[in-house]
């Protein structure tokens, strides 16, 4: 009879621990992710993904203004072009991103995961935003150049780029500001970087100094 009321109540209190462990512990896969470099790798590639819909973004925009269904041969070949530009600084942006993330498994190796990560998130950022800004800048105002000449304003009205209708300043002037941007986020992303690599030696100078001792 011992034995009997022994093993139910070791079996009362198995199922009592497993219902415990179900109750306290089911959110553990979720943080084991969030501390981890998984987290941000999943932003790398959400970054990576965005720059694909762009084109549809531009291409959805203008539909809804049905800007091309009173326009002529000129503006609609000019839109196609340009379109073709947008794709191209995309998928551009995409590869960026795309292999970009790879860099987060080198951060994991870090004492200081978070800081590093960040300093590179920044930066590629700041590739990202000077690669788009340098190439799209350029190959609009070529397009513009060539294909529209004075339809130029307008097409760039009905797309719902204002501030492109230029063409002549934006094509030296988009890669210039695309370049600087570059330098600008590189360089934070630099000081940043300074501080991690500063933590991580006086950490094993540290490690060193109370082994000799």
């Amino acid at each position: 009879m011992a034995n009997i009321g022994e093993n139910g109540s070791n079996g009362d209190r198995e199922q009592n621990q497993a219902a415990d462990s179900t109750f306290t512990n089911f959110a553990r896969p979720y943080f084991d992710f969030i501390g981890t470099g998984q987290i941000y790798i999943l932003f790398y590639i959400i970054m990576a993904m965005f720059n694909l819909f762009i084109p549809l973004g531009v291409i959805f925009y203008t539909i809804k203004s049905g800007f091309l269904q009173n326009s002529g041969t000129k503006i609609v070949v000019g839109f196609i072009f340009l379109l073709l530009v947008i794709c191209f600084a995309s998928w551009i942006g995409f590869q960026l991103w795309w292999y970009r993330k790879s860099s987060i498994k080198k951060a994991e190796s870090s004492e200081f995961v978070a800081t590093p990560i960040v300093s590179d998130l920044i930066q590629t950022f700041g590739e990202w935003v000077g690669t788009m800004i340098g190439i799209i800048g350029a190959g609009i105002g070529l397009v513009a150049i060539i294909f529209l000449g004075d339809s130029t304003g307008s097409l760039y009205r009905g797309c719902g780029s204002r501030l492109m209708q230029f063409s002549p300043l934006i094509i030296f002037m988009g890669p210039l500001f695309g370049f600087l941007n570059i330098i600008f986020f590189r360089f934070i992303a630099e000081q940043i970087r300074i501080f991690a690599a500063i933590a991580n030696n006086t950490k094993e100078m540290v490690k060193k100094i109370r082994k000799a001792n």
